[in-house]
């Protein structure tokens, strides 16, 4: 057992950020639900633990993995990505819907940088400083991650500011985020950025089907670049 294995440990208790268990205390269910039908905490990344990728959100939607307990499970973000991920060949099927759907990743991790809800979607720069310990253990279970693909500017910047905390990034402003960037950190993974699949960003064209699939294959070229390397 590693050192990080008991702070994975004990996220399912986290009480770090007081408004965040505010906001869960006061959330409304969806219409014919209540909140015993949620999970309505913090919720883990989950994946193949052999992964090279490890692909990261902003946070857990209020009706999606706030209520099912697995990232991007039951929401649109999600139901726009899955497909496309199994097309890439990153997981067994298109669907997942609910914990219990059967889907497995392939050489994939998903996890958020804020394992639990924040009122309007927005997380606090205290929060994300909360969640750096626990996004940091889950990749050092990742022994042959090659790529960490960062969904958002939020999650890119809370990356980010995790290798500054850690001595290897020096200045954020030398990693401009933007759709595609790529950045090679010192010693660590290759970092690619990618507009967020929400809901919203699908329906004003930002995110489209083709440009999260040409990501992926980016993606791909990296492992294939970090196998022949």
């Amino acid at each position: 057992m590693t050192v990080f294995e008991p702070l994975l440990d004990a996220l399912h208790s986290c009480q770090r950020c007081p408004r965040l268990l505010a906001h869960r205390a006061t959330l409304v269910p969806r219409r014919g639900l209540s909140l015993e039908d949620y999970h309505n905490g913090p919720v883990a990344g989950f994946g193949d633990p052999n992964a090279r990728v490890f692909l990261v959100g902003l946070a857990p939607g209020a009706h999606g993995a706030n209520r099912t307990g697995r990232p991007f499970t039951g929401d649109g973000a999600g139901d726009f990505m899955y497909p496309l991920l199994y097309q890439s060949g990153f997981s067994n099927q298109a669907d997942a819907s609910a914990p219990d759907d059967g889907l497995q990743l392939r050489d994939l991790y998903i996890s958020n940088a804020v394992k639990c809800l924040p009122p309007a979607n927005k997380p606090q720069g205290t929060e994300f400083a909360n969640c750096r310990p626990y996004l940091l253990a889950e990749q050092k279970r990742l022994k042959h991650l090659k790529v960490v693909i960062l969904l958002g500017r939020g999650a890119f910047d809370s990356y980010l500011r995790l290798y500054c905390d850690l001595g290897v990034v020096g200045r954020l402003k030398d990693y401009p985020f933007y759709h595609g960037a790529v950045y090679s950190l010192p010693g660590g993974p290759d970092l690619v950025a990618c507009y967020h699949t929400s809901r919203y960003n699908v329906q004003t064209g930002r995110m489209t089907s083709a440009l999260f699939l040409g990501l992926l294959s980016r993606v791909r070229q990296l492992l294939d670049q970090s196998r022949n390397g």
